[in-house]
């Protein structure tokens, strides 16, 4: 669901099921008790968590961005259909089961958000950002997506038109931003080292080597 600017709340149901919060405090509680006996470092859980949100998970997406920005075939069938292509990468299941791909232009650059929670593409994007869970994210992005979008660091000319993509539980976006200038004679592993969480979300370009 795009909006360019103003947003009306629709009453897209987000169906996590009633497990959730009780899941997470399970997983509180045994954190807190294996910390508390000694048999985990925090530290350790930290780097673990790291590991999800900034490394493992994001590199999944940016694999998929380098494909399409190499590979003609592959990215016509990522923007018609973007949960099979992704899951030709083995890129699938819980949180990741009806993807889209909006793609950046020179014209238009895209902005995800989840109004109602924080519904995120685990499988290409890892844990969700903490930024990105907040309430004044979620009001903000489509309230004053260009504001929200200066804060992160990117400016955007007036000719550029924004648009802001509300993921729900039934879909999940991922935004495919623009390739950068002078990156011509890289292959796609080189390519996807440039690629960030942040620019597959929409809260930044992806910056030339």
């Amino acid at each position: 669901m795009a909006h360019d600017h103003a947003h009306e709340h629709d009453p897209h149901d987000h169906d996590h099921g009633q497990a959730m919060p009780e899941t997470a405090l399970r997983v509180k509680a045994l954190e807190s008790l294996l910390v508390e006996k000694g048999l985990v470092d925090p530290a350790a859980l930290d780097a673990i968590v790291d590991a999800y949100e900034n490394r493992i998970g994001p590199r999944n997406g940016a694999r998929i961005v380098a494909r399409a920005w190499t590979d003609p075939d592959y990215k016509a069938r990522l923007m018609k259909d973007a949960t099979a292509a992704i899951a030709e990468f083995g890129y699938s299941g819980a949180q990741g089961e009806h993807m889209v791909v909006v793609e950046n232009t020179p014209a238009v650059h895209n902005l995800v958000v989840c109004t109602l929670c924080s519904c995120y593409p685990w499988p290409v994007l890892g844990l969700p950002p903490v930024w990105y869970k907040s309430s004044a994210y979620r009001s903000r992005a489509v309230i004053d997506p260009r504001g929200v979008l200066r804060d992160f660091g990117l400016s955007l000319p007036d000719d550029v038109a924004v648009r802001v993509w509300d993921s729900t539980a039934e879909i999940r976006y991922l935004v495919l931003p623009e390739r950068p200038a002078g990156t011509e004679g890289l292959g796609t592993e080189a390519l996807a080292d440039l690629v960030t969480r942040d620019a597959m979300v929409g809260t930044a370009k992806v910056a030339g080597p």
